[in-house]
C-alpha cells in the first residue's frame, strides 16, 4: 500500500518554527545589548544619592535613609569642565563615604574667613549667591584668619556649618575624589527640582 505523499505545508512547518526561533532569539539579544547600552549611559553619566545628614541644609535635607533628599548627580559636565565656585557637588572621602558639598576655592586659591563669617578669596571678599542661603563660620583650619592654600584641590563647605564635616577639618579635596555635580532633587514630591 502506497503511503500518501506529504504536502508543502508538512514540509515547510519545521522550518518556519527554526526561523521564528532564530528571530526571537536574534530580538533578546539585540534586547538585552540594548538594556546593557542603557546600564552602561547612566552608569557613566548618574549617579543617586539619599541625604543622611542636615550639614547643606537648606540646599539639601535629610538626617536618615528614610527622610532624607533623594539627589540626583550628573557626572558628564565635569569631563569637559572644572567645577565652578558655589556649585554643590558629589564626592568620595578617603575611607569611602559619599558626601556633598558646595565648592567654596578653587584649585590655586588662598582661602580664609573674618571674624565676622565673611569668605575671603585670594584677600578679596566673596559675596555668597542670592539663592545660597548660609553663614559661614570660622572653625578648623579657619579659625585664625589665616589664608588656607588649596593647592590643586577644591575648598568645600557645607552650607549648614554648625554641623558640616568639611575642608575646615579635611583640607582641600582631590579632584579625583568628586563624582560630579548634584544636580536634581528627585524626592520627596515638595522638593523636587534643581539643586541651588
Amino acid at each position: 500500500m502506497r503511503q500518501p505523499a506529504k504536502s508543502s505545508a508538512d514540509t515547510a512547518s519545521p522550518r518556519a518554527g527554526h526561523r521564528f526561533a532564530r528571530g526571537a532569539l536574534r530580538w533578546a539579544e539585540r534586547g538585552f545589548a540594548l538594556f546593557g547600552l542603557l546600564v552602561a549611559v547612566w552608569w557613566l553619566s548618574f549617579d543617586i544619592s539619599i541625604v543622611t545628614s542636615p550639614s547643606m541644609t537648606p540646599a539639601l535635607q535629610g538626617t536618615s535613609l528614610d527622610n532624607g533628599d533623594r539627589v540626583l548627580t550628573e557626572k558628564i559636565s565635569y569631563r569637559f569642565r572644572a567645577p565652578r565656585r558655589w556649585e554643590v557637588i558629589t564626592f568620595f572621602t578617603p575611607d569611602g563615604e559619599k558626601r556633598m558639598k558646595r565648592v567654596a576655592g578653587l584649585p590655586g586659591e588662598y582661602v580664609q574667613m573674618t571674624r565676622q563669617g565673611k569668605l575671603v578669596i585670594d584677600g578679596q571678599p566673596v559675596d555668597v549667591p542670592g539663592s545660597v542661603d548660609v553663614k559661614y563660620l570660622a572653625y578648623g583650619n579657619l579659625t585664625e584668619g589665616k589664608p588656607v592654600p588649596c593647592g590643586d584641590g577644591y575648598y568645600v563647605l557645607g552650607d549648614d556649618l554648625k554641623d558640616s564635616d568639611d575642608s575646615r577639618f579635611n583640607g582641600p579635596l582631590a579632584a579625583d575624589a568628586i563624582v560630579g555635580r548634584a544636580w536634581l532633587i528627585l524626592w520627596p514630591k515638595p522638593r523636587v527640582g534643581r539643586v541651588k
